[in-house]
């Protein structure tokens, strides 16, 4: 089988997951811990990184295999054998990619390398002398300019996108429209973790409405000690954020709630937790007879792997609307695999979209 040809923008806690987890499976003869195993005859070792654009002085330069492992990167290593992947690094353009106080953050923030940016020839250039046909978005929350400076460059460039952070373009019309234009598929936005705060909290709201207790309140707050996390103490860039998590909530339950009685979104920055994140949910509701029910949760996940097989099935899903000539949002994908898609379904219909859509069957959602 051919290979699927991925480029990265920022190489941090996300993309060392899904690298290592590349290459952990392809040495593996194992399915465990994949939402599917194959995809297009696709499986997780097919894919090849032949691209990594960050603006870090510790990771450009660098092969890909290594600089995944580069400060500030914190996740857990559950492959520390990634060979050389020959996919270099390169400087790329910083817009609001970083965040003023990331820079004073020593160790924990950002170290920009110097150079100028590149300019979108640059850019573009260097995705189609690498054969990238899929461009993976990793920037840090809050990076709407550059997010649109990228998606910019894919179009020039003709490849595909998955767009992983809470920056709208998928579920903006008219950049939808423009990739449908182009014949480009993408996958967006703002992926869900494959069981992370959001599904769980959108499992339970499902439940509720469907055992007939009104939510009346509910709350989502989470901790970690990931550059994810310190970058969203500038809470101005939080404001696609809340409304992707919210709404992704939201469109589960019978009736909206009223903006006072749902909070949710990212509570503090706790340095020790590293890429471990920490999700306290609560849940208010009646029952029969107008009787208070009251949920409280607590998960603690691991954050950048549990966002890897999501992204690992949105690239492959990518891959096959290449070979089929689509372009456009990805319907059922975007709604199975990200917070904030074109389109909102209740999740098991959104995978049965998606097993439809793999299996080249695709049928109305119900």
């Amino acid at each position: 089988m051919p290979s699927i040809k991925v480029a990265v923008i920022g190489v941090g806690n996300c993309a060392s997951s899904l690298v290592q987890g590349v290459f952990y499976y392809k040495n593996n003869n194992s399915s465990q811990g994949l939402i599917h195993d194959v995809i297009g005859d696709y499986v997780p070792g097919d894919v090849e990184f032949v691209l990594g654009i960050d603006v870090d002085a510790r990771k450009v330069g660098k092969d890909l295999g290594e600089a995944i492992f580069a400060a500030p990167n914190n996740t857990t290593v559950f492959y520390k054998d990634v060979p050389t992947t020959g996919a270099k690094v390169m400087r790329g353009r910083v817009l609001d990619g970083v965040a003023d106080h990331m820079t004073v953050a020593g160790e924990r923030g950002f170290i920009v390398a110097e150079g100028e940016d590149p300019s979108q020839a640059d850019i573009v250039a260097a995705l189609k002398e690498s054969g990238a046909e899929i461009l993976l978005n990793f920037l840090p929350v809050g990076s709407q300019k550059a997010s649109e400076f990228y998606m910019e460059c894919a179009l020039e460039a003709g490849v595909a996108v998955v767009n992983c952070i809470p920056v709208f373009i998928a579920s903006n019309p008219e950049w939808e429209a423009r990739f449908r234009a182009a014949g480009l598929p993408i996958v967006g936005d703002d992926i869900k973790a494959q069981v992370g705060a959001t599904i769980v909290h959108r499992t339970l709201s499902t439940l509720f409405s469907a055992r007939g207790v009104t939510t009346e309140r509910t709350y989502q707050l989470n901790t970690g000690g990931n550059t994810d996390f310190l970058n969203m103490l500038d809470r101005h860039r939080l404001s696609s954020k809340k409304e992707s998590k919210t709404e992704a909530v939201q469109a589960m339950l019978a009736q909206r709630l009223a903006e006072e009685n749902i909070l949710i979104g990212p509570s503090e920055y706790v340095p020790w937790q590293k890429d471990n994140k920490i999700c306290f949910l609560r849940m208010e509701g009646v029952q029969w007879g107008n009787v208070p029910v009251n949920l409280e949760l607590r998960l603690s996940v691991e954050d950048s792997p549990n966002a890897a097989a999501c992204v690992m099935d949105a690239i492959r899903c990518c891959k096959v609307a290449l070979e089929r000539g689509e372009g456009g949002a990805l319907i059922g994908p975007s709604a199975y695999f990200c917070k904030h898609p074109p389109e909102q379904f209740i999740d098991d219909v959104a995978l049965r979209m998606v097993d439809e859509y793999i299996a080249a069957v695709p049928q109305a959602a119900e």
